[in-house]
């Protein structure tokens, strides 16, 4: 058995699109999946802002991770996501999300949910980054469910 490791990866900084979606591909091409669907998220340049900054809460991001994973192998399909933490500046990437399944309106359905649930639903924490320096983006952010003052 694999353990959430081999889906779920956090990275310092930019993330290497190439590098990681390339492994996914190679890792899972041979597996039978008939679709193999990726999201890439990008910072935009908007606001007149530098970048953007994360903190992660990787207790209940793992619990939320392994729920979806539940619900995807269900479906005989497999979830796999990497994202930053700190600072990731205008045109990089900081979120990729893909889902593997023998199916391709399966992996549709499934990387549409997945990747709205994660806006809604994971405990990661955004910042705007304008003159060097991180600024909560409140009106952008979703408060989670249960999360008390973590607001």
């Amino acid at each position: 058995m694999q353990n959430r490791a081999d889906f779920l990866q956090i990275h310092k900084g930019s993330l290497e699109v190439e590098k990681i979606t390339n492994f996914w591909y190679n890792k899972y091409k041979n597996s039978n999946f008939g679709a193999i669907i990726t999201f890439v998220g990008v910072v935009r340049d908007e606001n007149e802002i530098e970048g953007l900054s994360f903190d992660i809460y990787e207790p209940i991001l793992n619990s939320w991770f392994d729920e979806w994973q539940k619900k995807a192998n269900e479906k005989n399909a497999i979830v796999l996501m990497a994202h930053s933490i700190g600072d990731v500046l205008n045109h990089e990437s900081s979120y990729i999300a893909a889902v593997c399944s023998p199916k391709r309106r399966v992996a549709l359905e499934l990387i549409d949910e997945f990747v709205e649930d994660f806006k809604a639903q994971a405990p990661i924490w955004k910042y705007d980054i304008i003159n060097n320096q991180r600024v909560y983006a409140k009106d952008r952010s979703t408060a989670i469910k249960g999360s008390g003052i973590l607001l």
